[in-house]
């Protein structure tokens, strides 16, 4: 995407360019910059700003410990450097000096390097670990630009006060922030918070491009903007998009241009989904997906996005009744996929079933059935889904939600089996939010789906309220004491009964086991079970 801003003492145009980089293809990053370039300046502009790391992929993690990797970065930067013309170009790359890394951004004018800036704060919580690889920068850096003296930041720069200050001292009448800040609920109005306050503070605009795309459980939404010397967002890309916009610099400020229309919290989550699945999908080559379609809420929804990340023709729905199954599971779920279009199979696994029960009859004798013979059912279907994967070479999407990964409601090996966890980070009530929204886009989920009791259908009359907490009160706990870091106390204090407080926190503790086995999925709140959850698996702390 490309954002265009003119700039000069009078008026001028800058090109933010919002672009879906992946990390290691250094070659097809330098191409997509270029374009944008190249774009930009048929369209005016003389100042074209990419996202943080834009050249390298973010986050390059461990590959910023590898020599070659950095060597490789710089050739690409050179190579880059000189064919850029007729516009400045600013690059995010990681930058080598005597033995140290720094995120830095480089200003190229006429096929030269020009300048340098290192980003000065280094995030270290949540899924940033910058401090492991980086050094901090200390010095301000302000280039001009036909006139226009212009800061550069890098991303966590701008949520503190010291590195826009001395871009300010040091002479700066705009900053430019180059960023790749991964979406999660309510992010778009964090980041117009924090750089209103440093607008507030330093008295100059602000324009903030965002790198998009999907990378391993990130996804980033672009929605690049500009704010005005006055606070006011005065021109905002469209999220999830590579798109190119055009606002005006005059007379040292922003006037207002094009905004892309808000989005519904249902609407980003879904749009988040869908753009994480596919670049997960793409980016690493494979062919197309599988998935378990049971008729239930979780399969519906997943098979949603995957069709519409990919194309119906690259996904590959599997039901696998068993004599617990309910014949409007098999009903509804022979709906969705000829609603979807996709290509349907249906596997029976009862006499499979009933196979594995003989086998071990005479190592459980004398006991009765129990979730053994539940976990025996799902595992059967783990092995068929992976078996049609090896053959296939599609992955395997599970279709666990959030709610189910954290208190164990699933089975290793069995319905956790597989490659990439689409709505791992999606409560139980979200989901019902989100096929709600779906349908208001096309019809896709049959009625009854979403209506009906929850069941995992692995004993008979089963729901999943006969062993879990309604899911409003289960989800109420899990994200204030996981997402929030609310004490068991507190959440009894704020209207849950003990019980069930003191039920779900155990789950959540007595199943990190089974998290850590968990496949990757996309992370769309403030705190997912993957990166930025960092609990021991042997704890003998209580909190409850």
């Amino acid at each position: 995407m490309i954002w265009l801003l003119q700039l000069n003492a009078f008026f001028m145009l800058i090109a933010l360019a919002q672009i879906n980089c992946t990390v290691g293809d250094l070659a097809g990053n330098a191409a997509r910059i270029l374009r944008a370039a190249n774009a930009a300046r048929e369209r005016g502009a003389v100042l074209v700003v990419t996202p943080e790391l834009a050249l390298a992929g973010y986050p390059p993690e461990d590959l910023l410990l590898r020599a070659g990797f950095i060597r490789a970065c710089e050739q690409q930067l050179a190579q880059l450097a000189k064919q850029i013309s007729g516009v400045t170009l600013i690059i995010g790359h990681p930058l080598a000096v005597k033995g140290k890394i720094y995120n830095a951004a480089s200003v190229i004018q006429a096929g030269k390097i020009v300048a340098t800036y290192r980003k000065e704060l280094l995030p270290n919580d949540s899924v940033f670990d910058e401090e492991r690889y980086f050094e901090p920068g200390q010095e301000a850096v302000v280039i001009e630009v036909d006139g226009a003296k212009v800061g550069v930041l890098i991303c966590e720069d701008v949520w503190g006060a010291a590195p826009a200050a001395r871009a300010k001292q040091a002479g700066a009448r705009l900053l430019v922030v180059l960023n790749a800040s991964p979406f999660h609920i309510h992010k778009q109005a964090t980041r117009y918070e924090v750089v209103q306050a440093r607008v507030k503070e330093i008295g100059i605009p602000v324009a903030y491009v965002n790198s998009v795309g999907g990378q391993d459980e990130l996804v980033f939404d672009g929605a690049s903007f500009a704010i005005d010397r006055n606070g006011t967002v005065v021109s905002q890309a469209a999220a999830f998009d590579e798109t190119l916009s055009v606002v005006s610099f005059e007379m040292g400020d922003f006037v207002k241009g094009d905004c892309a229309a808000s989005l519904s919290l249902e609407a980003s989550v879904y749009r988040g989904l869908v753009l994480g699945v596919k670049d997960y999908i793409k980016k690493n080559g494979f062919p197309g997906v599988l998935l378990g379609l049971s008729g239930g809420v979780d399969s519906a929804l997943t098979l949603c996005i995957a069709v519409d990340a990919l194309g119906a023709e690259n996904v590959h729905a599997v039901m696998m009744p068993s004599q617990y199954t309910a014949d409007i599971s098999i009903a509804d779920a022979q709906t969705m996929a000829d609603v979807l279009q996709v290509k349907y199979s249906v596997i029976p696994i009862r006499p499979l079933f009933d196979q594995f029960v003989l086998a071990l009859v005479t190592e459980f004798t004398g006991r009765q059935p129990d979730t053994t013979e539940e976990n025996l059912q799902a595992r059967i279907r783990g092995t068929l889904l992976m078996a049609l994967s090896n053959k296939f070479g599609s992955i395997v999407l599970t279709t666990g939600n959030k709610s189910e990964m954290a208190v164990g409601y699933s089975t290793l090996y069995g319905d956790m089996a597989g490659g990439f966890a689409v709505i791992k980070d999606i409560s139980k009530t979200l989901v019902y939010k989100l096929c709600a929204y779906r349908n208001s886009v096309s019809a896709a989920i049959p009625e009854r789906v979403i209506v009906r009791p929850p069941s995992a259908e692995l004993r008979p009359d089963q729901t999943d309220q006969d062993s879990l907490p309604p899911y409003d009160v289960l989800d109420g706990i899990m994200e204030a004491y996981m997402e929030r870091n609310a004490s068991p106390q507190d959440i009894i204090a704020s209207g849950y009964r003990r019980e069930d407080v003191e039920r779900v926190v155990r789950l959540i503790k007595r199943n990190e086991y089974k998290r850590r086995q968990a496949p990757i999925g996309v992370r769309i709140t403030e705190r997912g079970f993957g990166k930025d959850w960092r609990y021991p698996i042997v704890s003998k702390y209580q909190d409850i």
